[in-house]
C-alpha cells in the first residue's frame, strides 16, 4: 500500500563470467548499455506531495556516473558481475548511502542488460 515512484538511469559498462564454459558467449569479455529503474515506495507523501524529490536522487546517478560508467564490472564489484548482483550491488549503495538522506524507501532496483532482459533484487524490509 502506498505511494511509489521510479526512475530510469543508464551507463555502458563492460563485463565477462569467467566461470562460465569457454564457449558461453557470456564467457568472453563484452559491454552492455544498461539501464537501471530504481523504484521508491512511502506511506505518506512530503510537501509539496513527493515520495521523494526526484533530484534528490542525484547522488545515486552520480555514483553511477563516477564508479561504474564505462568500467570494466569485474574489476568493480566484489562478486561476478550478472545482472542479478549487480542490482545487488546497486541497492546495497541506495540503502547506504542515499536512503538516509531522503523519504522514500528503497523497494527495488532492475538491471535491463537488453531491451528483452532483465534481473530484479528487491531488498528485504521485514528486518
Amino acid at each position: 500500500m502506498g505511494y511509489k515512484i521510479g526512475k530510469v538511469f543508464s551507463f555502458s559498462a563492460s563485463h565477462q563470467l569467467p566461470d562460465l564454459p569457454a564457449e558461453h558467449k557470456c564467457a568472453r569479455l563484452h559491454g552492455h548499455n544498461y539501464r537501471v529503474e530504481v523504484t521508491f515506495r512511502a506511506d505518506q507523501l512530503v510537501p509539496p506531495g513527493f515520495v521523494t524529490d526526484f533530484g534528490d536522487l542525484a547522488p545515486f546517478k552520480d555514483h553511477l556516473d563516477d564508479k561504474i560508467d564505462h568500467r570494466h564490472l569485474n574489476d568493480v564489484m566484489a562478486h561476478p558481475p550478472t545482472s542479478e548482483n549487480l542490482a545487488t550491488h546497486l541497492a546495497i549503495w541506495i540503502i547506504d548511502n542515499l536512503e538516509p538522506g531522503i523519504h522514500g524507501t528503497l523497494i527495488s532496483v532492475r538491471v535491463h542488460e537488453t531491451d528483452s532482459t532483465w534481473a530484479e533484487y528487491s531488498p528485504d524490509r521485514t528486518k
